[in-house]
């Protein structure tokens, strides 16, 4: 054999090892499932479009992300257990809705802790959300990342509530989770804990006479057309974490857990600007609706503030005096006042 056939020889067969060792790392054909609860047009769904727009471009078409909005799939408790086993690839939710599987995360639900998305963002964002999300494999889920949904506010079909004593009670729906059925107990009113595909009934039947949630649900689901009254009372910000079912992500290589985790991040910036952008018009269409807005003062929100703060010191073991004093800590650096 020429010294010539001889160095072709080995370039194909090189070409052939490196082939075939490499296989693993090319993207694969995948098709992933994204549920959520809020329907088409929400900054949350806006976000996911963004999601899967990004990692079609990223994977060149190989990996599809189908889209479930809406609580086609199931509310939060069915989705998460659908994720942990296996059946749904990918969601995202109220962080908080965490809590029963992972304790820490029950902080994020803690009344009026963030004053701003900013902070939102810099906390969750930081070594606080990391160690958050870090407990989430032993749970067999993923974290890839913080989105928002923005300050929750109440709305009711009774009467105007401009103080704590107006709250008293009212049947006000809550989410599924431990910390915000206290808080409104503790405001005096009846909390009805109920999934979020169930709301709107509720609403229209007099199940419940109110509930609490980020102006864009109150638009985007249309409680408009069965609640009179908002108040702006700001009690909790909810981030919204992106979720992976981990047995999904373990049959990924490297390069697409890297890819899932870059289109997250880019889809974040995305959905923050959206969904912050957004709000002030969703204000005004609440009020083009024809619902009562009524702005708390300083004075009137401080009673607010007061009649929940037992809530705080009642989940503060429950969900680890460890985690708590991290966020405290990190707001206070926030705020500049160590």
């Amino acid at each position: 054999m020429t010294l010539t056939k001889t160095l072709m020889a080995a370039v194909a067969a090189t070409a052939l090892f490196v082939s075939a060792g490499g296989a693993s790392a090319e993207i694969q054909s995948r098709t992933i499932k994204f549920a959520a609860q809020n329907s088409k047009g929400h900054p949350q769904v806006t976000g996911m479009e963004r999601f899967a727009e990004i990692v079609k471009e990223k994977s060149d078409g190989k990996i599809a992300v189908k889209l479930f909005p809406g609580g086609t799939l199931g509310g939060d408790v069915q989705t998460l257990s659908a994720l942990q086993g296996g059946i749904v690839e990918m969601s995202v939710m109220n962080a908080g809705l965490l809590s029963g599987t992972v304790k820490e995360f029950g902080v994020v639900d803690l009344p009026f802790l963030f004053g701003t998305p900013e902070e939102a963002d810099a906390v969750m964002d930081g070594p606080v959300g990391t160690a958050l999300t870090e407990r989430l494999p032993a749970n067999r889920l993923v974290g890839l990342g913080f989105w928002e949904l923005g300050f929750r506010h109440l709305t009711n079909d009774r009467h105007a509530v401009k103080s704590v004593g107006e709250v008293a009670g009212l049947k006000i729906r809550t989410v599924q989770s431990a910390v915000p059925i206290a808080m409104f107990n503790a405001l005096g009113a009846n909390a009805v804990p109920l999934p979020y595909p169930e709301l709107y009934s509720a609403l229209e039947t007099g199940t419940v006479d109110g509930q609490e949630n980020p102006l864009s649900n109150i638009v985007n689901a249309k409680f408009t057309e069965v609640q009179k009254y908002l108040t702006l009372t700001g009690h909790q910000y909810n981030p919204q974490v992106v979720l992976v079912s981990k047995t999904f992500w373990d049959k990924l290589d490297a390069d697409e857990q890297a890819l899932l985790r870059d289109a997250a991040n880019e889809a974040r910036d995305y959905q923050r600007k959206v969904s912050r952008d957004a709000n002030a018009g969703f204000l005004a269409d609440i009020k083009a609706s024809g619902m009562e807005v009524t702005e708390l003062t300083p004075e009137e929100l401080e009673g607010f503030r007061a009649a929940v703060q037992p809530v705080v010191a009642q989940f503060r073991d429950q969900i680890g005096g460890e985690t708590v004093d991290a966020v405290a800590a990190e707001l206070k650096r926030l705020r500049g006042t160590q």
